[in-house]
């Protein structure tokens, strides 16, 4: 990521992941065989294994209570090695679709941002109770991308991060000054201990995720 980023962007409502993610008739998660297919003849049979054990995991989380949704799903996708994406895709700043992500098995903070997000969208959790948040590391001294997550309009929320693995609440990483946090609906920009003030829509768009939407419309993988 790029380490002066500052992002505006217009209200955008988020895509759902049908394209990747089905509903059979029983309600159950699975991957249509062609994306199966055509994920493991461009990265290999550990890629698919990936994707057949996500479909696993997400159809063990139908009934889950929501703090076990958020954990498993942080923990799944942390098991991703982290790379820059100047070492996996020859850029200084992509945001790769889940697909490309699993697939390369290699991926920086947007895509662990933004996969869980989704996935926990999928599963039912309120986009309402999810902020992409950027933030600036104090420790690696660069600019950051998590997921927060409110349990309630005035918690604390929780930071599932791939640095630090743990879900902790906001309190606990003081290592992580927020920027900015947006979801679906609004962008904020953001206080210490949660959301700040709204920016009213109609600034500019987020090019990179104007783009990340489109790719998934269009099922890149």
């Amino acid at each position: 990521m790029k380490k002066n980023i500052i992002i505006f962007f217009t209200t955008i409502i988020f895509l759902a992941f049908s394209n990747y993610l089905l509903f059979a008739g029983n309600d159950d998660f699975f991957f249509d065989k062609k994306t199966i297919k055509t994920v493991e003849k461009k990265y290999g049979l550990f890629a698919k294994n990936r994707l057949l054990a996500l479909t696993k995991l997400m159809n063990s989380l139908k009934n889950a209570p929501e703090m076990e949704k958020i954990l498993k799903i942080n923990n799944f996708f942390n098991q991703v090695p982290y790379q820059s994406d100047l070492k996996t895709w020859g850029v200084n700043d992509y945001w790769a679709t889940m697909l490309e992500f699993l697939g390369k098995d290699r991926g920086d903070c947007e895509e662990y941002a933004t996969s869980k997000y989704f996935m926990l969208k999928e599963l039912g959790v309120p986009t309402q109770k999810m902020y992409i948040s950027y933030v600036k590391a104090t420790k690696q001294k660069i600019a950051h991308m998590v997921l927060t997550y409110f349990e309630t309009p005035k918690s604390i929320p929780l930071v599932l991060d791939n640095y630090n693995k743990r879900v902790l609440p906001a309190t606990q990483r003081p290592d992580l000054i927020p920027i900015y946090s947006f979801n679906g609906d609004a962008l904020y920009l953001a206080k210490q201990q949660g959301l700040g003030k709204k920016v009213p829509s109609g600034v500019a768009k987020n090019k990179k995720w104007t783009k990340l939407l489109q790719d998934i419309k269009r099922n890149k993988i």
